[in-house]
């Protein structure tokens, strides 16, 4: 499983990556996770907000903090 963090490092960019590595780490599951900071690469996935989460390809959130609750639900 591949996790991207779709932002320009701003803290709400790393508040979400640490509550992605928390739900990694909870539901015992392999994932990579990927820190896309630049912003023709966050614009490929036609997010307009950051933070963004994307799961293998697919956007799931944009432009808010997930919990790792609210991201196990992707993961899952």
């Amino acid at each position: 499983m591949k996790i991207e963090i779709l932002g320009t490092g701003c803290p709400k960019c790393k508040t979400l990556t640490a509550n992605a590595e928390t739900a990694v780490k909870e539901l015992g599951i392999e994932a990579e996770i990927v820190k896309v900071t630049q912003l023709k690469d966050i614009m490929s996935h036609k997010v307009m907000l950051t933070p963004a989460l994307v799961v293998n390809g697919t956007v799931k959130s944009a432009g808010k903090i997930l919990t790792p609750e609210e991201i196990k639900k992707f993961l899952a």
